[in-house]
Protein backbone atom coordinates (compact mmCIF):
# COMPACT_ATOMS: atom_id res chain seq x y z
CA UNK A 1 0.00 0.00 0.00
CA UNK A 2 1.42 3.37 -1.17
CA UNK A 3 1.98 6.19 1.67
CA UNK A 4 -0.57 8.95 1.71
CA UNK A 5 0.09 12.39 2.82
CA UNK A 6 -2.59 13.20 5.49
CA UNK A 7 -5.80 14.97 4.43
CA UNK A 8 -6.43 16.68 7.82
CA UNK A 9 -3.76 18.57 9.39
CA UNK A 10 -5.53 20.13 12.20
CA UNK A 11 -8.62 21.68 13.47
CA UNK A 12 -9.56 25.30 12.24
CA UNK A 13 -12.33 25.98 14.44
CA UNK A 14 -15.50 24.40 16.24
CA UNK A 15 -19.44 25.88 16.04
CA UNK A 16 -21.40 26.03 18.81
CA UNK A 17 -25.36 26.65 18.09
CA UNK A 18 -27.47 29.33 19.38
CA UNK A 19 -31.05 31.13 18.96
CA UNK A 20 -29.44 34.73 19.88
CA UNK A 21 -25.98 36.01 18.21
CA UNK A 22 -26.16 39.05 20.69
CA UNK A 23 -27.07 37.25 23.85
CA UNK A 24 -24.42 34.65 22.53
CA UNK A 25 -21.66 37.50 21.87
CA UNK A 26 -22.07 38.97 25.30
CA UNK A 27 -21.98 35.94 26.94
CA UNK A 28 -18.56 34.04 25.13
CA UNK A 29 -17.19 37.86 24.92
CA UNK A 30 -18.15 39.64 28.16
CA UNK A 31 -19.04 36.95 30.66
CA UNK A 32 -16.81 34.41 29.80
CA UNK A 33 -14.24 37.31 28.73
CA UNK A 34 -12.82 35.53 24.80
CA UNK A 35 -11.28 37.61 22.54
CA UNK A 36 -13.58 38.03 19.42
CA UNK A 37 -12.02 37.74 16.34
CA UNK A 38 -14.11 37.44 13.35
CA UNK A 39 -17.60 38.20 11.98
CA UNK A 40 -18.77 35.81 9.28
CA UNK A 41 -19.20 38.87 7.26
CA UNK A 42 -22.75 40.21 7.91
CA UNK A 43 -24.22 36.82 9.00
CA UNK A 44 -25.19 35.76 12.49
CA UNK A 45 -21.73 33.98 13.53
CA UNK A 46 -18.82 35.38 15.64
CA UNK A 47 -15.81 33.74 16.27
CA UNK A 48 -13.88 33.68 19.55
CA UNK A 49 -10.13 32.72 20.47
CA UNK A 50 -9.77 30.35 24.11
CA UNK A 51 -5.56 30.27 23.19
CA UNK A 52 -5.48 27.28 21.20
CA UNK A 53 -9.00 26.62 19.84
CA UNK A 54 -11.08 29.19 18.24
CA UNK A 55 -15.24 28.58 19.16
CA UNK A 56 -17.29 29.88 16.54
CA UNK A 57 -20.90 30.97 17.55
CA UNK A 58 -23.13 30.54 14.99
CA UNK A 59 -26.98 31.12 14.75
CA UNK A 60 -28.33 27.89 13.63
CA UNK A 61 -31.47 29.39 11.78
CA UNK A 62 -29.68 31.90 9.54
CA UNK A 63 -27.56 29.04 8.39
CA UNK A 64 -31.06 26.47 7.40
CA UNK A 65 -30.15 24.15 10.37
CA UNK A 66 -32.20 22.98 13.37
CA UNK A 67 -31.03 24.26 16.68
CA UNK A 68 -29.85 21.86 19.20
CA UNK A 69 -27.97 22.43 22.13
CA UNK A 70 -24.62 21.13 22.43
CA UNK A 71 -25.28 18.26 25.67
CA UNK A 72 -21.67 17.20 26.05
CA UNK A 73 -18.99 19.88 27.55
CA UNK A 74 -16.35 22.18 25.91
CA UNK A 75 -13.37 22.14 28.45
CA UNK A 76 -12.12 25.58 28.65
CA UNK A 77 -9.00 25.52 30.48
CA UNK A 78 -7.99 27.70 33.51
CA UNK A 79 -4.54 28.37 35.02
CA UNK A 80 -6.45 28.61 38.98
CA UNK A 81 -9.36 26.75 38.78
CA UNK A 82 -11.10 27.90 42.22
CA UNK A 83 -9.85 31.48 41.36
CA UNK A 84 -12.00 30.81 37.75
CA UNK A 85 -14.96 29.59 39.07
CA UNK A 86 -15.74 32.63 41.80
CA UNK A 87 -14.90 35.19 39.05
CA UNK A 88 -17.49 33.41 36.30
CA UNK A 89 -19.67 32.67 39.59
CA UNK A 90 -19.76 36.62 40.28
CA UNK A 91 -20.42 37.64 36.45
CA UNK A 92 -23.89 35.37 36.60
CA UNK A 93 -22.27 31.78 35.65
CA UNK A 94 -24.11 29.14 37.52
CA UNK A 95 -22.57 26.04 37.88
CA UNK A 96 -24.34 22.51 37.68
CA UNK A 97 -23.49 20.10 40.48
CA UNK A 98 -20.27 19.72 42.05
CA UNK A 99 -16.88 19.96 41.39
CA UNK A 100 -15.80 16.75 39.75
CA UNK A 101 -12.23 15.51 40.48
CA UNK A 102 -11.21 13.18 38.36
CA UNK A 103 -7.60 12.05 40.01
CA UNK A 104 -6.03 14.14 37.84
CA UNK A 105 -8.12 17.34 36.99
CA UNK A 106 -10.91 19.47 38.08
CA UNK A 107 -13.58 20.41 36.39
CA UNK A 108 -16.59 22.36 36.66
CA UNK A 109 -19.69 22.15 34.44
CA UNK A 110 -22.37 24.97 33.05
CA UNK A 111 -24.62 26.19 30.45
CA UNK A 112 -24.33 29.08 28.10
CA UNK A 113 -27.47 30.89 27.46
CA UNK A 114 -28.51 28.75 24.87
CA UNK A 115 -27.95 25.54 26.74
CA UNK A 116 -24.43 24.22 25.42
CA UNK A 117 -22.86 22.55 27.77
CA UNK A 118 -19.43 23.98 28.89
CA UNK A 119 -16.70 23.39 31.36
CA UNK A 120 -13.71 24.81 33.33
CA UNK A 121 -11.14 22.80 33.66
CA UNK A 122 -7.46 23.07 35.28
CA UNK A 123 -5.30 19.38 35.26
CA UNK A 124 -3.13 19.07 39.01
CA UNK A 125 -1.31 15.87 37.94
CA UNK A 126 1.41 15.77 35.62
CA UNK A 127 0.99 14.67 31.75
CA UNK A 128 2.25 11.37 31.41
Amino acid sequence: MAATVPLISGTDFITVPTKDIDAATAFYGDVLGLRRSKQWGRMPAVEFETGNLTIAVMQSDAFGVEFRANNHPIALHVDDFEAAKAELASRGVEFRGDTLDSGVCWQAFFADPDGNMLAIHHRYAPAE
